[in-house]
């Protein structure tokens, strides 16, 4: 039938469900071992919901079942498409995704500490940061002693490298 025939108060609302973290066309999509837990975590957790749906409108049920559905075919093909890189393979001396970096940015005393993760574990305040970000490519292929910069609209912001682990 037609949506032209239904009654206005029939017409099922599509869910309108956020995007996952951008990952520009035709770029790898790395995952850390951990991040690909957290993917597979949130898999489980959304099965769980899916399992639980509990509205007494018929009518909200489906809603809420499609706008989980919509999630799980987002994370479902993040999940396919994620390649895990072993950071045990990682040359130590060198910073490469996956890196746990420690730095002093500018003239800051205060060691700060990020690693270079996946565009869906990428969490600024656990200290982890995209490996497409601008930062992230600045410091990618430096060692300890090197220096990245950052060129920003009125400064440049220096990142001194200090150790990095894995």
């Amino acid at each position: 039938m037609s949506r032209g025939f239904v009654k206005e108060d029939d017409q099922e609302l599509i869910p309108i469900v956020p995007p996952r973290a951008d990952l520009p066309d035709g770029m790898v999509n790395y995952v850390t071992p951990n991040g690909m837990d957290e993917l597979l975590q949130e898999k489980e957790t959304l099965l769980h919901e899916i399992e639980t749906v509990q509205n007494t409108d018929e009518n909200e049920r489906r809603i809420a079942i499609n706008y989980i559905n919509a999630k799980f075919q987002l994370l479902n093909q993040r999940i396919a498409s994620g390649k895990v890189v072993d950071l045990d393979k990682q040359p130590h001396d060198e910073i490469r995704f996956g890196a746990l970096i420690s730095m002093q940015i500018g003239n800051d005393k205060k060691v700060q500490k990020y690693q270079i993760v996946g565009v869906d574990e990428a969490n600024i305040a656990k200290g982890k940061i995209s490996f497409i970000s601008p930062i992230a490519r600045i410091l990618i292929n430096k060692k300890v002693g090197d220096v990245a910069v950052l060129k920003l609209a009125k400064e440049d912001r220096e990142f001194k490298i200090l150790g990095i682990g894995y």
